[in-house]
């Protein structure tokens, strides 16, 4: 079932937020004190094309410099990304087959306003029940 979910997201949503974070990623890494931004939007991008069957998990070592790096996100493109997730979220979950994609958005916006601490990982989620 997730390649098929990982299809239909690439062609209706994926591909074009991919974009958006590459975009992002490029624009903040003209300037050196956004440059670690920019690069976390390159791996973000990444993630939001092919983002069934991974999870995202807080790192153990996340301190002082993740906390200080969300707040430079935010400032800089995480609210903007935060709400381009809400519209495409709203705009997918129209139809009945949109409704996994919306609920994936939704997934993404905890990564999408604070990335640094969190790590992408691969297989099924231990913590969520349905497989």
């Amino acid at each position: 079932m997730r390649p098929i979910l990982n299809i239909i997201w690439f062609f209706f949503s994926g591909f074009w937020l991919a974009i958006s974070y590459a975009f992002a990623g490029i624009v903040l890494c003209l300037a050196i004190i956004t440059f670690p931004a920019g690069m976390m939007c390159f791996r973000i991008a990444g993630y939001v094309v092919w983002p069934f069957g991974r999870y995202v998990v807080e790192k153990s070592s996340a301190g002082t410099g993740s906390f200080l790096l969300n707040v430079l996100w935010i400032i800089t493109i995480g609210a903007w990304l935060t709400i381009w997730h809400i519209i495409t979220a709203v705009a997918l979950a129209v139809t009945i087959i949109g409704l996994p994609m919306a609920w994936a958005n939704l997934k993404l916006i905890p990564l999408a306003l604070m990335p640094f601490g969190k790590m992408v990982i691969s297989g099924r989620n231990p913590d969520f029940p349905i497989r």
